[in-house]
């Protein structure tokens, strides 16, 4: 199943109520057993979306969305595992994926079939997609290989580990970055001070969070802020003209990915606290 979002404009976002901000930019229905969900959004062409097999093997395959043969004939793909154990089948080489670890496959690969070691404990993969122009190599990223960067400070609320899976510095991509932030306990807002990025768009992946735990997700122009109530497992959209950071009612994890225009990671124009309306 992928469903289609299309790009809106900033000025049309500024007239939107709660109902049609979470039509746009949020995304729910992930991780549903042996099913694969994922959206196509027109901002940089991204797909997010989530795989989670149990009881029967799943295989990623093109439709008419990407007009390709196969899913990966002009793309590149990113997958972190958030669930139990899980292998990754690509053109037949298995690839054992732990809690946590990460894989980047290559544009070319053309058959991807993913499956849980245990159908009652499965595997939760969760993907990002985006158009290629060249095949690299596929690499595994395991959670201990991912490079971490420790950032914020207990008087902010925003301890956090950053843990870079697909990422220059880690591997190659053409132009797709990903990564994991882990807050630290006592610790609730994440990117902060917030910043934009207008050379690229993101998608969060918000989990690791109780039933009764939500996060409040910022987003929006610097001076027409909104938010989104996200729970646990769903994601949001950020488009590049709109800051993303968010503060949860208790600690939590999420995935983040980028495509866009470069991957330099800190290419970001930062936003004073005090400019925010």
């Amino acid at each position: 199943m992928m469903e289609v979002r299309y790009a809106v404009s900033n000025k049309d976002v500024r007239t939107y109520d709660t109902k049609r901000l979470r039509e746009e930019f949020h995304i729910d229905g992930l991780f549903k057993k042996d099913e694969i969900k994922l959206v196509y959004s027109h901002y940089d062409r991204i797909i997010a979306g989530s795989v989670c097999p149990a009881e029967k093997e799943l295989k990623l395959e093109a439709g008419k969305e990407i007009g390709a043969d196969y899913f990966l004939e002009r793309r590149e793909l990113g997958i972190i595992n958030i669930g139990e154990k899980g292998i990754v089948t690509l053109d037949g080489k298995d690839y054992e994926l732990g809690p946590r670890d990460g894989l980047y496959v290559g544009m070319g690969t053309k058959d991807i079939v993913f499956k849980s070691v245990d159908s009652q404990k499965p595997a939760k993969f969760y993907i990002n997609s985006a158009p290629a122009h060249m095949s690299y190599p596929t690499v595994k990223i395991d959670i201990n290989k991912a490079n971490p960067v420790e950032m914020g400070t207990k008087e902010q609320l925003n301890e956090r580990t950053l843990y870079q899976y697909i990422h220059p510095d880690v591997c190659q991509s053409c132009q797709l970055l990903m990564g994991m932030t882990v807050l630290k306990e006592g610790s609730v807002w994440n990117t902060f001070p917030c910043h934009t990025h207008d050379r690229r768009m993101e998608v969060y992946l918000y989990f690791d969070m109780p039933e009764d735990a939500m996060v409040f997700h910022m987003m929006g122009e610097p001076q027409e802020t909104r938010h989104i109530i996200m729970r646990n497992e769903e994601a949001v959209i950020s488009p590049s003209w709109s800051i993303h950071m968010g503060v949860g009612t208790r600690r939590y994890t999420f995935i983040w990915g980028m495509v866009g225009e470069n991957q330099t990671f800190t290419d970001m124009d930062h936003i004073d606290v005090r400019d925010l309306l």
